[in-house]
């Protein structure tokens, strides 16, 4: 339908010009060229103010006249009516939109979609896990439609928008708006909304951390505090492949770290077992992985798994007990 109607105005347009030009043309006589009429036709269109031509007879003028009524108003109409098809399109997709989100259970939510929205988004994509993002800001949709990612246009804040993104069936909600204040009173709103729900929200401030668990929330993560951290553990272990922190309900924060070792510089392990290495009776830490010369890599490896000359194990345990295997192995 839309197609047809660009046609349509095309159609108008040219046959404007067409018909002005000629008119231009035949009132001119000798002295107008083709060009000369369709320039005088084109800059009466465009009202840019630009001088005749040549100077005009009354005919010519009265035909200048009926060209602006014809040229303008119609020229105005097509804009108008342009306006109102892109308008009725963006109900139309967002009435489409809304319809699928209805359809769906068990989904996440995306409050806010900055820098850790489009990274959570991108992660819930590649693992085909069903999402409706929710954002205020038109540039960053338009970014999300590029992508095609389910959406809902609006305000996190107001309750309407979330019941619309199906709040009400969602399985969790991530909520990364811009600043502590929308993100509290996001969590807030979404636990009222669902009980059960899986809330993780992110907050700058840690005294706003302990409001958002108040309000609801049941993990909060304070992106400056886990980055310091990571890069902290990095600059101190460069060996360290992972770190994660986990928290106990009294707030107090336990650290694990994933750290990868060459055998090589193990050399007491040499052709023994995960079981006599008794790394989990002397450390309290795991051998998660073995990886051998070629790249391949056994996860979870048996107790009865021998550890030989060229591979590479992944440990895992608390950064306190990894620090005193490595003083007791690697010094």
């Amino acid at each position: 339908m839309f197609q047809g109607k660009k046609v349509k105005y095309l159609l108008y347009f040219s046959a404007i010009v067409a018909i002005g030009s000629g008119g231009f043309y035949i009132i001119g006589g000798d002295e107008w060229s083709i060009i000369d009429s369709i320039y005088m036709t084109i800059i009466t269109l465009s009202t840019v103010g630009f001088g005749e031509v040549y100077p005009l007879s009354d005919l010519g003028k009265l035909w200048t006249v009926l060209v602006i009524i014809f040229g303008v108003s119609g020229f105005a109409a097509i804009v108008y009516e342009l306006g109102a098809e892109l308008i009725q399109m963006n109900t139309y997709r967002s009435r489409t939109m809304r319809k699928k989100i209805s359809k769906l259970k068990s989904h996440y939510i995306i409050c806010g979609y900055g820098r850790m929205g489009a990274v959570i988004a991108g992660e819930l994509n590649k693992k085909g896990i069903p999402f409706v993002i929710v954002e205020i800001n038109e540039s960053k949709i338009n970014k999300i439609q590029d992508i095609g990612y389910m959406h809902i246009y609006g305000d996190a804040t107001m309750d309407d928008i979330l019941i619309e993104a199906g709040i009400e069936g969602c399985e969790g909600i991530v909520v990364v708006l811009e600043n502590d204040q929308d993100n509290l009173f996001v969590t807030m709103s979404s636990r009222n909304l669902n009980k059960d729900a899986y809330i993780i929200s992110r907050c700058a401030l840690h005294d706003t951390g302990k409001k958002l668990k108040r309000a609801g929330a049941n993990k909060v993560v304070n992106p400056y505090i886990t980055g310091g951290h990571r890069m902290a553990e990095l600059l101190i272990s460069p060996f360290v492949e992972d770190t994660v922190s986990l928290e106990t309900p009294n707030d107090m924060a336990v650290d694990f770290s994933l750290e990868e070792f060459a055998v090589e510089r193990l050399s007491t392990w040499y052709g023994k077992t995960i079981a006599e290495t008794k790394l989990r009776e002397d450390y309290g830490l795991l051998i998660v992985a073995i990886s051998n010369e070629n790249g391949e890599t056994e996860l979870n490896p048996g107790s009865e798994k021998r550890v030989l000359s060229g591979q590479k194990i992944m440990i895992i345990g608390s950064q306190e007990n990894l620090t005193r295997f490595k003083e007791d192995m690697l010094n």
